[in-house]
């Protein structure tokens, strides 16, 4: 499906005005599938043009998306059947759960309903078939629209790196170490005395408890209309560090089946995801890469590896521990915010649940 061949599905991104969601907007700007067509956010930004109500952050604003009126985040302000939400966790629940009340299909970024037993925490790539909740939360709310959540940006990164890993040789143990960049703190984001010259070891909202739960649902296995979440135990630690964007993981794992660090290497890039053959515009063509130079991955240079979609892993090796350990690097606010929903919408095109 092109622009040119069918008309456009019509968007809105609530939170329009924020760093997530003016992310949204960059990479919707030309998107074949997609067109923002409406902008929502607080009440002191609804009534004023985009241009005027977004403290722009990066590049050239679109001018369509500029001229635009920022809406209220209600249903019966905004005209368009799939939502997009950079909304704050202490407002999305309610907001959220009132479009997809109102029939409408729901991205989210919020934590709010990622562990809910009904709601898919999805990674096209890694978990396509937990769409299969969806008619399941329809029936149980009530609803005639639906909530599909992406994952913690730092969950991400771990998620998609081991994929590959625990398909081939089953993940059991994790111990996992974040450096986390600036940009995950949205804007303005954490005091530069704070920061400058220095490492904060601690992230508030349960970064590490996402990491921890969240990992176990992206990687279960959806059987008899529920999630069986991965048999792994995993203990996280989160830092914030000066890097502007990528969030950096430091991995040890123990396996069910051990396997080399070559074994795993290949592995990863063998693995291509379950949905290399759809087609989908925002999907990497390789999801997961693996670099040999010792001292990547690196933000300043990886970030943007497959227009910021792509996981980077490098230092693969033994663990005197466990039985490896590895660095995987990802772009925090694309492949770990607004790129990871328009995947997961995208994906829900392809599988005929957003109508053409």
């Amino acid at each position: 499906m092109t622009a040119t061949t069918t008309r456009r599905i019509p968007v809105a991104i609530l939170g329009a005005t924020g760093a997530v969601g003016q992310t949204f907007v960059r990479l919707l700007d030309g998107h074949p599938w997609f067109e923002v067509t409406a902008v929502a956010a607080s009440e002191r930004s609804a009534g004023k043009r985009y241009r005027d109500a977004a403290h722009w952050l990066s590049g050239e604003m679109p001018d369509r998306v500029a001229s635009l009126t920022v809406a209220a985040c209600d249903p019966a302000a905004v005209d368009a059947p799939v939502v997009f939400s950079a909304l704050d966790s202490d407002v999305a629940e309610s907001v959220e759960a009132s479009f997809a009340r109102a029939g409408r299909m729901v991205l989210s970024n919020a934590r709010n309903y990622r562990m809910d037993a009904d709601v898919p925490l999805l990674i096209p790539e890694v978990n396509p078939e937990h769409v299969g909740l969806l008619p399941i939360q329809r029936t149980a709310r009530g609803w005639t629209g639906a909530i599909v959540t992406n994952s913690n940006c730092s969950t991400m990164v771990v998620a998609l790196a081991l994929a590959p890993l625990h398909r081939a040789f089953g993940v059991r143990q994790l111990f996992v170490t974040t450096l986390q960049a600036l940009s995950g703190a949205g804007y303005p984001g954490v005091p530069s005395l704070d920061i400058v010259g220095n490492i904060i070891p601690f992230i508030g909202g349960g970064e590490e408890e996402k990491i921890e739960t969240e990992s176990l649902k992206i990687l279960g296995t959806f059987e008899r209309g529920a999630i069986t979440p991965a048999p792994m135990r995993v203990s996280a630690q989160v830092t914030r560090v000066g890097v502007e964007h990528g969030h950096t993981v430091c991995m040890s794992v123990k396996f069910e089946t051990p396997p080399s660090p070559d074994d795993a290497i290949a592995a990863i890039r063998a693995w291509k995801g379950e949905v290399s053959s759809l087609g989908l515009p925002s999907a990497p063509a390789v999801p997961v890469a693996v670099t040999m130079e010792r001292d990547r991955p690196q933000p300043r240079r990886d970030v943007n590896a497959g227009g910021g979609m792509t996981v980077v892993v490098g230092r693969v090796r033994p663990d005197p521990v466990l039985d490896l350990r590895l660095v995987a690097m990802g772009h925090n606010t694309i492949r770990g915010a607004a790129g990871a929903s328009i995947l997961n919408a995208e994906l829900l095109v392809a599988r005929g649940i957003i109508a053409r």
